[in-house]
C-alpha cells in the first residue's frame, strides 16, 4: 500500500490503526504536512467548514478514498470536480446518531415545556408556572429516515408518542413500521404534530420545506430542524414564525452562522442552538473507531463502508 493518508487527528490518539501506512496530521491549517499528490486517503477535518476541506483537493491527484467526518458530504461536493473518476466519497455514517438524536429529543422538549421562557424567568426572579405541552400522545414525522433518523425514533419510544411516521428518499419497510418516499410527504404533514427534519442536503432537498409544506401544517405544530439549513426556506418558515400559527426549533439556519441582525433570532416560538447537534463529547471515540476500520479495510485491500458516491 502506497501513498500517504491525511488525518484530523494524530495517529498515536487513534486506536487500532493498521501499520504501514503513511500517516499525515492536518486539521486545516494553512501549511500542509506533505505535497497533496502523495495523499490516498484524505479524512476531511471535522467542522472546519468547506473552504478548509475542499482546499488540497485540486492537488490530490493519487486519492483514491476521501472520508468526512460528518454525515452530511454536502460541504465536499464542490470539490468533487478535481478528483479522477473511481475515487470514493464515505461519509460518517454512525458516528453522530447518538448525539443529533439526543440534541433533536433535547429541542422537542425544550420547546413543547418552554424552556426557554423558564430560562428569561429565571433571568428576571420570575415564578412562570402554568400549562406546557406534553411529547407524549404527538404524533411525531420524521422526514429523513436514515441511521440519525431511526435513533431519534429510538429515543422517542419511552414517551409515549401516539405515533411515528418516517419518510426517506424511497419506501421501504423497517421492523418499526413503513418507511414512505417523499412522494407521499405532503399527506403525511396534517396529521404531525412535530415534524424532525433530518434529511442530508441535497439537489432534491433544498428548499424542501418551502411554503406549500409549512402550510400543510396543523396551527400549533412544531419544525425541529438538525438537518441542515438550506432544506427549511428561511423567507417562509419566518412568515410563519411571525404569524404565531406554528413553532420551530433549530440547529441549523440558512445562513449559518445567523448573523447578529437577522430576523429569525427574535420571531416568536422559535428555538435555535447553533448547529451543535454533532460536537459533543460522543463524537471523538465513534469518530476513531470508524477511521480505524476503514484504514484496516483500505490497507488490507477491501471494500470501504459509507460509500456515498464514486467519482465518474
Amino acid at each position: 500500500m502506497t501513498g500517504d493518508v491525511w488525518l484530523p487527528f494524530p495517529a498515536d490518539e487513534v486506536p487500532g490503526l493498521p501499520e504501514g501506512l503513511n500517516y499525515r496530521f492536518w486539521n486545516g491549517e494553512p501549511d500542509y504536512p506533505a505535497d497533496p499528490e502523495d495523499c490516498a486517503y484524505y479524512v476531511v477535518p471535522y467542522m472546519k467548514g468547506a473552504e478548509v476541506a475542499v482546499r488540497p483537493l485540486p492537488r490530490m491527484t493519487s486519492v483514491r478514498a476521501v472520508q468526512t467526518l460528518s454525515a452530511g458530504v454536502d460541504h465536499v461536493q464542490g470539490g468533487l470536480k478535481y478528483l479522477r473518476p473511481g475515487v470514493q466519497l464515505c461519509n460518517a455514517r454512525g458516528v453522530h446518531d447518538a448525539s443529533t438524536a439526543e440534541l433533536a429529543l433535547t429541542l422537542i422538549l425544550a420547546s413543547l415545556r418552554g424552556v426557554p421562557d423558564f430560562v428569561r424567568g429565571q433571568d428576571r426572579g420570575e415564578w412562570r408556572s402554568g400549562f406546557r405541552q406534553a411529547l407524549a400522545d404527538k404524533n411525531v414525522l420524521i422526514v429523513g429516515y436514515g441511521a440519525i433518523g431511526a435513533a431519534i425514533e429510538d429515543r422517542l419510544v419511552p414517551f409515549e408518542v401516539a405515533r411515528v411516521a418516517r419518510v426517506a428518499r424511497s419506501a421501504r419497510t423497517t421492523e418499526r413500521g413503513p418507511v414512505h418516499a417523499l412522494a407521499d410527504l405532503p399527506g403525511l404533514l396534517s396529521e404531525a404534530d412535530v415534524v424532525i427534519v433530518v434529511t442530508p442536503l441535497t439537489e432534491d432537498t433544498r428548499g424542501l420545506v418551502g411554503a406549500d409544506f409549512l402550510a400543510r401544517l396543523k396551527d400549533g405544530a412544531l419544525l425541529v430542524n438538525v438537518g441542515r439549513g438550506p432544506v427549511v426556506d428561511t423567507k417562509a418558515l419566518l412568515a410563519e414564525l411571525e404569524s404565531g400559527r406554528i413553532l420551530a426549533a433549530l440547529d441549523v439556519t440558512d445562513p449559518e452562522p445567523l448573523p447578529r441582525e437577522h430576523p429569525l433570532w427574535q420571531a416568536p416560538g422559535v428555538l435555535i442552538s447553533p448547529h451543535v447537534g454533532g460536537p459533543t463529547s460522543a463524537f471523538l471515540p465513534r469518530a476513531k473507531r470508524l477511521l480505524a476500520a476503514q484504514l484496516n479495510r483500505f490497507a488490507a485491500g477491501e471494500g470501504l463502508d459509507n460509500v456515498v458516491l464514486t467519482v465518474s
